[in-house]
């Protein structure tokens, strides 16, 4: 009889962080940041109510871990999407993306922001991570413009940094407004297509 593979430490950790990381949002979504609790993580995951206090600590270092293991999930579709893009074909690559990733991943997303608002208090831990995120985002874009304006696709004279900050806005107010009504997916398209447009407008004056 073959012996039962055992899984190494490493796989055992990687199976229940993503199994915590799958009802950490879960709580998230249905009773607030607040609301969501250590105990409650570990226990509704299937394991010892104290696991998730060993292994993140504190509910900031909960809180991080579901950004960034989202923020990964994300990073890797964009990457993909824009990969060989620029200018306005990166962008619109990387809005559509986003409209999909919101319709086909939706309590990531909202939890993803409902965290990200939560870090506006004053006193939130988490504002050096979202503000690694934001930093992110918008030098991606600007990156994107200055390799269309090399290629001749884009106007010298646009501001790369302009656009940036405009388009990480509206993708922010957009999620926004999507989180107060989630299942409106038509209007999650219709605002997404919209900056779309404008972005090609901004993009095409010299």
């Amino acid at each position: 009889m073959a012996k039962a593979l055992r899984l190494t430490q490493i796989e055992r950790k990687e199976i229940s962080d993503a199994k915590m990381l799958e009802v950490a949002i879960d709580l998230i979504v249905e009773h607030g940041a607040e609301q969501t609790t250590l105990k409650d993580v570990g226990e509704k995951a299937g394991y010892s109510r104290g696991l998730a206090g060993y292994r993140f600590g504190n509910k900031a270092g909960l809180f991080d871990f579901v950004l960034r293991s989202v923020g990964d999930e994300w990073l890797a579709e964009l990457t993909a999407v824009t990969s060989g893009k620029c200018g306005y074909d990166a962008i619109a690559a990387a809005l559509d993306a986003h409209s999909k990733f919101c319709e086909e991943a939706p309590r990531h997303v909202e939890a993803f922001y409902r965290l990200w608002f939560e870090s506006l208090s004053p006193d939130s831990r988490l504002k050096p991570v979202i503000a690694g995120i934001h930093d992110r985002r918008r030098a991606d874009v600007i990156s994107w413009i200055e390799q269309g304006i090399i290629a001749d696709v884009v106007p010298a004279s646009v501001s790369a940094q302009l656009i940036a900050d405009q388009f990480s806005a509206s993708v922010i107010g957009i999620v926004y407004h999507w989180i107060s009504d989630p299942k409106n997916l038509n209007e999650i398209r219709t605002l997404h297509d919209g900056l779309k447009q404008v972005m090609g407008m901004m993009l095409s004056e010299a």
